[in-house]
């Protein structure tokens, strides 16, 4: 069945996508004691990795910036615990086989006129070499990826951190 103008409109969904995105967590935590212990809980009983994670205090609450290793499974862990969270899409890059791979990284984007909004390190290696990698946050996703992957850096997919 087609409708008019959309009728070649593919809406294909994201799970299981393969382009150059994560999905990260802005999990709200009460900034109380024993509060991340009990999110952290959370995946450690299960065979869910937490990948990368950050945390973002404030006076009346804390932003947990969190990578699971299965965004799918992410979700329910997340939903189950009725944890109040959003959502955002970082590009998880290789790190550079050089001297100063933060430096190239950095200047590489800076080069493509994309602003950092914030960088951190993953916890653990990705894809099936374990490679050391950062997760970057940008303001122009779609541009900094082909930017990146024009000047030959690698990213890492949501796959590619079940591996």
């Amino acid at each position: 069945m087609s409708f008019g103008d959309q009728a070649d409109i593919d809406f294909a969904t994201a799970k299981g996508r393969d382009w150059p995105s994560v999905r990260q967590f802005n999990v709200f935590l009460a900034n109380r004691m024993g509060a991340l212990l009990d999110l952290v809980r959370r995946f450690e009983q299960t065979d869910v990795r937490v990948v990368s994670l950050t945390v973002i205090e404030t006076a009346d609450c804390a932003i947990i910036r969190l990578v699971p290793s299965d965004y799918e499974r992410g979700f329910e862990i997340l939903t189950a615990a009725k944890f109040a969270f959003t959502e955002s899409d970082l590009l998880v890059v290789k790190l550079p086989d050089d001297d100063r791979p933060l430096l190239t990284i950095t200047k590489a984007l800076l080069s493509a006129e994309i602003n950092i909004h914030y960088m951190y390190p993953l916890l653990i290696g990705v894809g099936p070499m374990g490679n050391t990698a950062v997760a970057v946050h940008v303001d122009d996703f779609e541009s900094a990826a082909s930017g990146l992957e024009t000047q030959g850096f690698t990213l890492f997919t949501e796959n590619d951190l079940r591996e």
